[in-house]
Formats: C-alpha cells, sequence, structure tokens
C-alpha cells in the first residue's frame, strides 16, 4: 500500500474514532462508508438488516465469488485514551477496533479496484450491530446470501498484544460461544431489624452466586475451557430495608457445544436447590448467543496461504479467546475463516473494551493487504 492511501485511511480511521454510534445506531457512520465507496467507485446496496451495507466488486468473467466482513458499531465505554481523535461522543467508544476493521475494508476495495489481476465477484459486507445486537443475523434475516452470492467469507479482528501486523490463524476453535444469563430471585420484602418476617433475595443470590462458581471447576471436565461470570446485581433501595427482589445478570461461554448444554443444566439446578433452600423463588433465563467461531479446514488453509502471499507474518500457534464474535453466524451458511491481526503492545490499557484503547493505524496496510489477498486467492 502506497503512503497516499494509508494517510487517506488513517484520516478516516480517525474520523470513525472521533464519532463513534452504539449497536443498532450506525447511521451516520453508515452514511460516511457509502460516501467512501461513492468516492472509491464502487457500488453498494444500503440498509441491509439495519444499517448494512454489502459493497459489489466484479471483474472478468469468472462467476466465482466471495465476501468480506468487517464490523462498524462501538461500545457504551468512557473514553480515557487522550488521543486527538478520541470520541466527541460522549459515553460511547470505539473500544474494540470496529473503527479500524472498517477502515481496513474501505481499504481492501481500494486495492481490488485498482489491481487488474483477479476474475469474480466481492462482496464487502459492512455489518452493524455486532456487539451484542444481532447484526450478522440480521443481515442473514434479510437475505444477505441470497442477495448477495458469495461461496466463502472472511474476516478478522484485531488483537492487542499479539505483534502488530503478524496475522494468526487457527486450526480449531477462534472465540467462544456465548450465553447471557439472566436470574431473577423473589422473596418477601420487609424491615431490616425484622428478618424472620421475610424471605430475602439477597441471602438467596449471594449463595447463588458462590455455588454457580462451582459449575466449571466441579461439572466441567478439566480439559475443556468455559466461563461463568455474574456481573451485576441489583437490589434494595434502603439500607434498613430487605428488599422483594434482587436481579442478576451474567454470561458464560464454551468452545464446546455440549459443554453449553452441561452449564446450562447445572445452573438451573444450582438455582432450584438455592430456590428451596432459603424459601424463594428464581426465574432462570438463559438465552442462547452466537454458536462458537471455528474455522472451516479448506478456508482456514487458504487465508494462511493468502497471508504469505501479502508478505506478513504468520502464526498457527494462538490458542482461542474465551470472546465471542457474531461472523460464527456467517460460518453456519458458508464455509470461511476468522482470523486475528496483531494491533502490537498493550501498554496503558491498550486492551479490547478498556477505556484507554485504540486501534494501530500503522497495521492498516496489513489489514487491507491481507483482505485483499485472501479474496484474489478464494477467487482462484
Amino acid at each position: 500500500m502506497d503512503k497516499t492511501l494509508h494517510d487517506r485511511l488513517t484520516g478516516w480511521r480517525r474520523h470513525l474514532h472521533a464519532n463513534p454510534e452504539l449497536t443498532l445506531h450506525e447511521t451516520e457512520t453508515a452514511a460516511f462508508v457509502q460516501a467512501r465507496l461513492t468516492e472509491l467507485g464502487v457500488p453498494f446496496t444500503a440498509n441491509i438488516g439495519g444499517n448494512g451495507i454489502v459493497a459489489t466488486l466484479n471483474r472478468g468473467k469468472s462467476n466465482r465469488s466471495v465476501g468480506l466482513r468487517a464490523d462498524m458499531d462501538a461500545l457504551p465505554i468512557l473514553e480515557t485514551s487522550g488521543v486527538p481523535h478520541a470520541s466527541t461522543n460522549p459515553g460511547v467508544m470505539h473500544a474494540c477496533g470496529h473503527d479500524g476493521h472498517t477502515t481496513s475494508l474501505l481499504g481492501a476495495a481500494a486495492l481490488l479496484q485498482a489491481d487488474p489481476s483477479w476474475s469474480g465477484t466481492v462482496q464487502l459486507v459492512f455489518q452493524p450491530a455486532e456487539e451484542g445486537g444481532g447484526g450478522a443475523k440480521s443481515m442473514i434475516a434479510d437475505g444477505l446470501f441470497d442477495r448477495f452470492p458469495m461461496e466463502r467469507i472472511f474476516a478478522y479482528h484485531n488483537w492487542p498484544g499479539l505483534e502488530a501486523g503478524t496475522v494468526a490463524v487457527h486450526d480449531g476453535p477462534v472465540m467462544a460461544a456465548g450465553n447471557r444469563v439472566f436470574f431473577t430471585v423473589t422473596g418477601h420484602g420487609g424491615h431490616a431489624a425484622l428478618p424472620h418476617l421475610t424471605r430475602d433475595p439477597m441471602v438467596a443470590s449471594a449463595h447463588l452466586l458462590l455455588a454457580l462458581q462451582s459449575i466449571v471447576s466441579r461439572s466441567v471436565d478439566p480439559l475443556d475451557s468455559a466461563v461463568v461470570t455474574i456481573g451485576t446485581i441489583q437490589a434494595g433501595s434502603a439500607a434498613n430495608q430487605i428488599p422483594h427482589e434482587s436481579v442478576m445478570r451474567g454470561t458464560m461461554r464454551i468452545l464446546r457445544n455440549e459443554v453449553r448444554d452441561q452449564i446450562e443444566q447445572a445452573i438451573h439446578r444450582i438455582a432450584e436447590g438455592v430456590a428451596r433452600t432459603f424459601d424463594v423463588s428464581i426465574d432462570v433465563q438463559i438465552p442462547r448467543g452466537n454458536p462458537v467461531t471455528c474455522n472451516t479446514p479448506a478456508e482456514r488453509d487458504l487465508a494462511a496461504d493468502a497471508v504469505l502471499t501479502a508478505g506478513l507474518k504468520l502464526r498457527r500457534d494462538m490458542p482461542p479467546a474465551m470472546t465471542g464474535e457474531d461472523f460464527a453466524w456467517y460460518l453456519q451458511e458458508r464455509p470461511g475463516a476468522f482470523l486475528w491481526i496483531g494491533n502490537g503492545p498493550t501498554g496503558g490499557g491498550r486492551e479490547l473494551h478498556n477505556a484507554a484503547y485504540d486501534f494501530n493505524d500503522a497495521i492498516l496496510p496489513a489489514a487491507s493487504g491481507f483482505l485483499a489477498s485472501v479474496a484474489k486467492r478464494a477467487l482462484r
């Protein structure tokens, strides 16, 4: 990538970083992407599954097709990075690098536009609502694969802690399947000095939280990976009152679907036991989220090939992460691969979902170059 394009992409990325939008609210982000595609002369279709966009590049007579995907939404985090292009939308920031993903896909469009060596169709998928908003499923439900044919689909995520520009290709799972977990513990409220006249949901919640931590250590094979975390407890409004209700919210993550079934059964069993012990009712809701993100073998190897063709450093030894990724839904419909591209050191809080995070603009050439390379390799 020449310096002129790199500088252009850097400006675009920093504009997106300064103007983040939450899941399901990416209207200005989508408008910005459409304006840049128009500048590049790439035709597109907007409002797919919400704020989604698909741009289409055609060349030659080949009927082969491939998809490349980037996500566009930001997170409800107050930015503390201190960079000149920090968020101007208080309480919202690109703490996961979706601004960089979007920009690098625009960069891939520019590279492919200028490259006469390939033939076929490349579908550039700009997806909204990755952060728990069901963006992938919404685009699929809106006919993504029927309206925009693609035989395979590829994407990447920037990865802090991995050397900048290095690409990691996993042989097995890349990211975990995730469920949200919701508990409503209902007892009988009353005066804090008369606990015998109440059924205390706070005490029950405390025992429930601790008991849930035994699931991974005692109900899951030690050779399997799993996480059960309770992130919030909300109850009560006065120091001298035992509340009527307590609400707990959390998440579970697994790398094998069989383990998901085991953990769900254990959660229900523990909740029933705690409810009987403390004479309260516990309503449990476990809506299923993304499946495991797992590359298909042929596309995994094809992507690794494309990394080397693009002149990038390849790693094949990275372990999976327990984070989730809704790209997994695309992999239920088409073969494909999801890769990591190193964002560089994590010093100063530059981890994903950290208030001090910022995407590393130095990796834009590697990211755009990989996306263009894997598209051309898939079209052969």
